[in-house]
């Protein structure tokens, strides 16, 4: 199984815009997808779906992935508002005031989870919530699982965007899946960055953003004392491919746009390749 992942679309980011920059690139990243050699089975978009939250931004954003040729399945983030998400979205339910679901598929699932506080720029997961993931989790405690969610519960080092790990929603949301041997991965985005990590006996893969990203600066930051830093950097827009198999979950990140071609299979590169697979057991 093929899954494509995009995050932080932060369409409306120009309001009344449709020809917006953010959403070009998301329209570019969407073309890639379908027209290129890995068309997914399915498509996550895993938050801040735009940027204010407001009716139309949503209107536009499903036209956008109502032209995909694939399943879209979206969760909001801190920058998006669950009423107007509901209204556009209406196939993607809400339970207990939260966008929250599971996708079922063959001897394998994917729970979609609402980090979403309103006012709060970082995750949030309260208790409602992690009993529904407990309860979820439960129920078929040895099926292969993903996670997927907006906020990453893990620290990157990237000093403004950081996610401290003393944080309480980061501790209800551990012990969730603490043991849980069938979660396989958590996926997530916000940091628009693309960043993988070891957590709590299974493996986050953020992925970085169609919207611009952030500029990799590991240093800390003073809130008082501006440093003139670069913060946004205007980077090609990116997407994740996830290979779902029976050994687990492999990860792909990569850009939309144009990639130079240095060599094609031809008949120079022939023998190359067929030396390398013979190598493999038969």
């Amino acid at each position: 199984m093929l899954i494509a992942q995009v995050t932080d679309i932060h369409l409306g980011f120009d309001p009344d815009n449709p020809a917006e920059f953010n959403r070009q690139r998301l329209d570019q990243v969407l073309r890639t997808l379908h027209d290129g050699p890995n068309r997914p089975d399915l498509l996550l978009a895993t938050g801040d779906l735009t940027d204010r939250g407001d009716a139309d931004s949503y209107r536009r954003l499903a036209d956008a992935f109502g032209q995909c040729a694939f399943p879209v399945w979206p969760c909001v983030g801190n920058h998006d508002d669950r009423a107007n998400f509901a209204a556009h979205f209406p196939h993607i339910g809400q339970e207990d005031g939260f966008v929250h679901y599971v996708i079922a598929l063959e001897g394998r699932r994917i729970i979609m989870l609402d980090t979403l506080e309103p006012d709060r720029h970082g995750g949030a997961f309260c208790e409602r919530r992690a009993a529904w993931l407990n309860a979820r989790l439960d129920e078929e405690a040895a099926t292969p699982t993903l996670i997927v969610m907006h906020h990453p519960p893990v620290e990157v080092g990237i000093d403004w965007m950081n996610t401290h790990p003393e944080e309480p929603w980061v501790t209800r949301f551990a012990a969730a899946i603490a043991n849980r041997t069938n979660v396989q991965a958590i996926l997530c985005g916000h940091i628009h960055r693309a960043i993988a990590a070891p957590w709590n006996g299974t493996t986050i893969a953020i992925c970085s953003s169609t919207a611009p990203q952030l500029a990799l600066d590991l240093r800390p930051i003073n809130p008082q004392s501006p440093d003139e830093r670069p913060m946004i950097v205007a980077d090609p827009p990116a997407f994740a491919l996830h290979r779902w198999t029976q050994h687990g979950l492999v990860t792909h990140f990569e850009t939309a746009g144009d990639h130079p071609t240095l060599a094609k299979f031809d008949a120079r590169m022939q023998p190359m390749v067929r030396m390398m697979i013979d190598e493999r057991p038969a």
